[in-house]
Formats: C-alpha cells, sequence, structure tokens
C-alpha cells in the first residue's frame, strides 16, 4: 500500500505547477483526507473525524504520504489494504500524473 502512494507522492513532487492546479493537488488532498478520516474512524469510534487541512498544492504529496502511513498503522485485514490502494489508484488516475 505504501508503494503506490509512495508512487503517487512522486509523480506529484515531479508534476509541473499547472498539473497541480488543474486537477493532481486537489485529488491528492481528498485521498489524504479521506485515508486520514478512515484512519480516524478505526483507531476511535465514535469519535468525529478531524478534517486534514489544506497546506496548499506543494504539500499534497508529503499529506498522502502521512496519512497513508497513519492508516497503515490500524489497518486490521487485507481486504482493508486492498481497498486503500484502489483508492489511491484511482486518485492518480484522476490526478492526471
Amino acid at each position: 500500500m505504501t508503494r503506490a502512494v509512495d508512487h503517487f507522492a512522486d509523480r506529484l513532487r515531479a508534476a509541473p505547477q499547472s498539473r497541480l492546479q488543474r486537477n493532481g493537488a486537489a485529488e491528492a488532498l481528498a485521498l489524504a483526507r479521506e485515508l486520514a478520516r478512515r484512519a480516524q474512524v478505526l483507531e476511535a469510534p465514535g469519535v468525529e473525524p478531524r478534517e486534514m487541512p489544506d497546506a496548499g498544492m506543494f504539500a499534497a504529496a508529503d499529506q498522502i504520504t502521512v496519512a497513508v502511513h497513519d492508516l497503515a498503522l490500524v489497518l486490521v485485514d487485507e481486504g482493508q489494504v486492498a481497498e486503500a490502494v484502489r483508492l489511491v489508484e484511482e486518485a492518480q488516475k484522476r490526478a492526471g500524473v
């Protein structure tokens, strides 16, 4: 799972600013927020998850990296890992990087 995110993050870091502005950074932030939400729900069921802030387009790669590492610590089965990988791959396709 982290390999898929590392690949996406590397592509974001190498992308031109115009691509980040078009959709890349927004997709990465949406993915980071979803991964962080999932981690929080697993860590503290019943507690309202906090939303990851928008730290800007140049921080998007780091945000998905942090979020996936947090999620990886709390996943309990292979099905959850496969779902997270699917989310990452779909976000990367939508981001166009």
